[in-house]
């Protein structure tokens, strides 16, 4: 069942993204620093550095010369100041397969402010992917629910970018399908496509995550940098005042009778304890995770902007390298 909460204040956008809006992102993804932290071992043209030295755009440094060299790379001036030929060495510029898996299954489409969680991993999806576009870097991805998911592999110029954007502007398939049923399901399928040299960007809520079914995370971070993006709302992170809230659903706008509970009951002092520390416990196991496998957290809220979130959260990357870390 769909659930989300009734208070919504844009019927479109927050329920659902444009895909006029999602493209338009592009000019705000310019702001997003998206440079590798460690080497890059793709084997493409493109902009990102390789350990891999040859004829290429940026000058690494400069050795004795070897019989075989190029003498077109002799480097003139450390000749005449060394007194020996040297030859000029270069790492060759690669371009990198960014890879995007986006959760957007039932827990995603919920939210109390702004927007569903589901939209703002959509924004985020495309901040990014603009933002590897940018780049020159391949994009490609999983999008998925509980009934569907569209699989892209990276092509270059957005041509794997917006299949994924389409899709995410599309409304649930309420007549059932073949989905990934989790965020596990989901990145089993995709560890089988990733190679080595990737960058693979997860959003979601997490909301199953659990420390005993983590493997996939460590096999999605073998040999690629690994970024973890928790999306939330504030009445998940925040316990709201002690009261009964209704619970409606987004297509209908009506209390959901039908549901399993219809509203949410914290009335009491454990309800609530127990409800903050459900999403205290899920983010604790995410940094865990993140310092276990070498990936980056960060966290997005429904009610706060996307695009400066994302660059804040992206310059602590920055700064910490590949190790792992949350805003």
């Amino acid at each position: 069942m769909t659930t989300v909460t009734p208070r919504q204040t844009h019927a479109t956008n927050g329920i659902r993204p444009d895909l006029k809006d999602l493209i338009a992102l592009r000019g705000q993804a310019r702001r997003l620093d998206l440079a590798p932290r460690g080497r890059v071992l793709a084997t493409r043209s493109g902009g990102h550095l390789s350990r891999f030295r040859g004829r290429g755009m940026e000058f690494d440094e400069s050795r004795v010369y070897q019989p075989g060299d190029d003498p077109r790379n002799m480097d003139w001036r450390v000749t005449a100041r060394a007194g020996t030929p040297h030859v000029k060495l270069f790492r060759e510029e690669r371009e990198r397969p960014v890879w995007l898996l986006v959760d957007q299954g039932a827990s995603m489409r919920f939210g109390t402010r702004i927007a569903f969680k589901s939209v703002i991993a959509a924004q985020a999806a495309a901040l990014l992917g603009w933002a590897a576009v940018d780049r020159g870097d391949r994009v490609g991805g999983l999008v998925f629910d509980e009934t569907r998911h569209l699989e892209r592999r990276p092509a270059a110029r957005g041509a794997g970018l917006l299949p994924l954007l389409d899709r995410l502007t599309a409304a649930p398939d309420e007549s059932g399908g073949s989905g990934h049923g989790s965020i596990v399901a989901a990145a089993e399928h995709l560890i089988r496509l990733i190679r080595p040299g990737s960058l693979v960007a997860v959003i979601s809520d997490f909301a199953d995550i659990r420390l005993e079914h983590s493997g996939w995370l460590a096999q999605l971070a073998a040999g690629c940098e690994l970024l973890l993006i928790l999306v939330h709302d504030a009445l998940e992170s925040e316990v709201p005042p002690p009261g009964r809230y209704p619970v409606a659903d987004g297509a209908r706008q009506t209390p959901l009778a039908e549901a399993r509970t219809g509203i949410l009951d914290l009335t009491s002092a454990r309800l609530r304890d127990a409800y903050q520390g459900h999403f205290q416990r899920r983010l604790e196991t995410l940094q865990r995770l993140a310092r276990r496998d070498r990936a980056h957290l960060l966290r997005l809220a429904t009610h706060e902007p996307v695009g400066p979130a994302l660059a804040r959260g992206l310059g602590a990357r920055a700064g910490a390298g590949a190790m792992g870390g949350s805003r």
